[in-house]
């Protein structure tokens, strides 16, 4: 796996801290700093997520690819996966997360509720390289809702 991340520089109205990055598939993705008042040329224009943001929406991505594809592989049918992430960060540098919680709302058709906790667990603690990375420094919880679409 590989990326090239790239500062887009101060061109024109572009943002100060923007950053383009190129993934080795193919896609790519803007990230952008926060203004700051204080400093003008050291802050973003906020056009596009932080950097930390992308970290944990790619995690919640890992997670619930992970939770559908169990889930399929039990033959449930699930219709609807959703992970809702809340963060909390040290307040100094590096400002690496402490918490996190990820709520996760899962509909479809007589779905057991084990299956969805087996699901979520089998993630957190085997498959979610996102997760287990961020756990050696946050506290990680989980939790869901299951929604029966029969």
């Amino acid at each position: 796996m590989e990326c090239t991340v790239s500062w887009t520089g101060n061109a024109g109205a572009q943002s100060k801290m923007g950053f383009l990055a190129e993934t080795g598939s193919g896609h790519v993705l803007m990230m952008d700093g926060a203004p700051d008042a204080a400093k003008p040329e050291n802050g973003g224009l906020n056009l596009a997520p932080r950097p930390m943001e992308t970290v944990l929406a790619g995690t919640g991505g890992c997670t619930a690819y992970d939770v559908v594809m169990i889930l399929k592989r039990g033959r449930h049918a699930v219709e609807r996966c959703s992970v809702k992430l809340t963060s909390e960060r040290a307040e100094k540098d590096p400002k690496v997360f402490t918490k996190i919680h990820m709520h996760f709302t899962v509909a479809g058709k007589g779905i057991p509720a084990a299956a969805v906790e087996r699901a979520i667990a089998l993630s957190h603690d085997t498959y979610c390289s996102a997760t287990i990375m961020l756990g050696k420094t946050a506290e990680i919880t989980t939790s869901f809702d299951l929604i029966d679409l029969s």
